[in-house]
């Protein structure tokens, strides 16, 4: 079990990030300010150390010297990304952004320790696991089934995974394109994991995040006095990358200028910080993601048709998620699990209605959406089933996707055997809207189940029948 030390001066975020950790199998202590933090480290040794950077008496960076070759990761917030960048020239292994994503968090201490640990391997891929790492040795055998926390074993993911493991032996620029929240900041993380520069740093930026006037500034760097409010030179994220990955998340946003700059660094390796008539030579892998079509953006002017050319060396293609068929249920009831653990509640299990629906759903926001309707239905659940209804999906603007045909629908069911009717046919004409199966199950069986029957086998409540009895105009069925 590996053993990490949590620097952090704010009581909740410390306790917070200790049971976090602590859930997710590491042992962990934990320290108010760094002279705490070094009392502790001279007891005993610690795998890794999460520092704030800012503290009371001194700064977290002050722990890198006295670390002991015990890695250093750093929290800061966007307003301090500078300090970030300067943490990591003073030898920090990475920073982490407040308020930081969990399984951000989790990735990249995974990838600290196992690149510091003795027995781990640069030349690894990613397997099934319950923590969904990887540990299994690259063979020409090895079919990764899942890369860090991108989860499936559909057709499309496992052509994704061949194809990271291809892009990750080489040094080769990427462009990784998938519409918002199919993974590709994950599988950007798994290309750098798996290559040769997995252990230097991989620096992530979000061109769409940061404010166009700082863009430039942010990336190349700048010299004192280059503009105003510049009272010190500023080394910029690209030279912070210096012999590792940087990884431009939604690269489709970067202004013309920017654009021009980056070019340069690619065809010359070599950048220019604002304000100075200097080149610095850089070495750097280069991994840009967008959901946007940069083909489309070079014929209206919008992005430089060189630049993209230089991008797109090797392409990565995202597969949607309503393309993938039983991943759906496989991330659905991953981020169940994770869910139920995070918000300390009994397990929770998807309905059979509710796992049709998911199957059928268009998922516009792909696994990002999946994730937040789960965490949604956790929180408004009052027991342990998980139905359509909580997962609040908006239906009417969902195109029903492989429904089942109307008689196979609504033939007579078997009580032990309810997901007959959900069976598949490949010739299945116009599926009814939720709404029609509801209407017609309800007045083909009423009389042969009771409502509590009929609630159960729909994956809803009594008093859910009930208020949908009332707005579709149902009748209860008769007494004799």
């Amino acid at each position: 079990m590996s053993h990490i030390l949590i620097v952090e001066d704010e009581a909740v975020i410390r306790a917070a990030l200790q049971k976090f950790l602590e859930r997710n199998g590491y042992q962990v202590n934990s320290a108010e300010s760094v002279d705490q933090a070094l009392t502790l480290l001279e007891q005993q040794p610690f795998d890794l150390i999460i520092s704030d950077l800012r503290l009371p008496g001194r700064p977290g960076t002050d722990l890198i010297e006295h670390a002991n070759n015990t890695p250093v990761l750093i929290m800061t917030s966007y307003a301090s990304m500078r300090s970030a960048v300067d943490a990591m020239k003073l030898g920090a292994v990475d920073y982490i952004a407040k308020p930081f994503n969990h399984d951000e968090m989790l990735l990249s201490i995974d990838a600290i320790i196992k690149q510091t640990k003795p027995t781990a391997s640069v030349a690894s891929v990613v397997t099934a696991s319950d923590t969904a790492l990887c540990t299994q040795p690259i063979t020409p055998e090895t079919e990764p089934i899942s890369c860090n926390y991108m989860i499936g074993k559909s057709p499309p993911m496992l052509a994704l995974f061949a194809r990271i493991r291809k892009v990750a032996r080489t040094n080769a620029t990427v462009l990784i394109q998938g519409e918002s929240g199919t993974g590709k900041e994950l599988a950007a993380h798994s290309i750098h994991q798996q290559g040769m520069r997995a252990l230097a740093p991989m620096i992530s930026v979000n061109c769409a995040a940061i404010p166009e006037s700082l863009i430039e500034s942010e990336l190349f760097g700048h010299e004192k006095g280059a503009f105003t409010g510049a009272i010190s030179a500023h080394r910029g994220l690209i030279e912070a990358a210096n012999g590792g990955t940087l990884f431009l998340d939604e690269i489709g946003e970067l202004p013309l200028e920017a654009q021009a700059r980056l070019l340069r660094v690619l065809q010359e390796g070599e950048i220019r910080r604002v304000g100075s008539v200097q080149p610095l030579q850089v070495d750097i892998r280069l991994i840009a993601a967008t959901h946007r079509d940069l083909k489309t953006l070079t014929r209206t002017g919008k992005f430089r048709e060189d630049l993209f050319y230089r991008l797109y060396i090797m392409e990565i293609a995202m597969p949607p998620l309503r393309d993938r068929g039983d991943d759906i249920i496989e991330l659905a009831e991953k981020f169940l699990s994770k869910a139920c653990q995070r918000m300390a509640t009994l397990p929770m299990y998807l309905t059979d209605h509710a796992r049709h629906t998911m199957l059928n759903y268009r998922w516009s926001g792909n696994v990002r959406e999946l994730e937040n309707a789960i965490e949604r239905a956790v929180i408004l659940c009052e027991d342990t089933s998980i139905t359509t209804e909580l997962l609040g999906l908006d239906l009417h603007q969902s195109a029903p996707l492989n429904q089942p045909t109307t008689e196979q629908r609504f033939s007579t069911p078997s009580l032990q055997k309810p997901q007959n009717y959900y069976s598949e046919s490949p010739h299945s004409p116009p599926a009814l809207s939720l709404e029609d199966y509801f209407q017609r199950f309800v007045l083909e069986h009423q009389q042969n189940m009771t409502e509590t029957e009929l609630a159960k086998r729909l994956g809803i409540s009594r008093k859910t029948l009930w208020e949908r009895r009332q707005r579709l105009g149902i009748p209860r069925k008769q007494k004799d």
